[in-house]
């Protein structure tokens, strides 16, 4: 299993190192210690704590539709030429980028801090680990 360092997993979660402590003094996590003596969390645990813990706004648009990951958020940028246009939205600690059509971010109003829903159906996803790994 893996093991992940108290520090690593508050950044995970975007809590204070404090926070974790107090989760494992209270039993929500188990602990143990690495061979240099550091306390860790078990990897899986701190995951289904993560999804358990997860806090997304919900999706406004009642619309249903195959993809299943969906992000809301808000606009923070938008970089418009003639043809073409950036849009970044800031979905909790995810920051999403989409290409369009400067005709698209017209016709769906899109606007710095406006709320908007990124949705992704990809048949390509790539999944990294930090390096060393493999």
């Amino acid at each position: 299993m893996s093991q992940i360092r108290i520090k690593d997993a508050a950044a995970f979660l975007g809590v204070s190192d404090d926070t974790v402590r107090r989760w494992i003094d209270s039993g929500l996590l188990a602990s143990d210690k690495d061979s240099s003596g550091r306390s860790t969390v078990d990897g899986l645990s701190l995951a289904h704590l993560a999804r358990t813990n997860a806090v997304l706004p919900a999706d406004p648009s009642e619309i249903g539709r195959s993809a299943r990951n969906r992000f809301v958020g808000l606009v923070t940028e938008i970089t418009l030429d003639t043809v073409m246009a950036q849009v970044e939205l800031q979905c909790g600690p995810h920051r999403v980028v989409s290409l369009m059509s400067s005709e698209a971010v017209r016709e769906l109003g899109l606007e710095l801090g406006s709320v908007a829903i990124a949705v992704v159906k990809a048949t390509t996803v790539i999944i990294e680990t930090p390096g060393g790994n493999g």
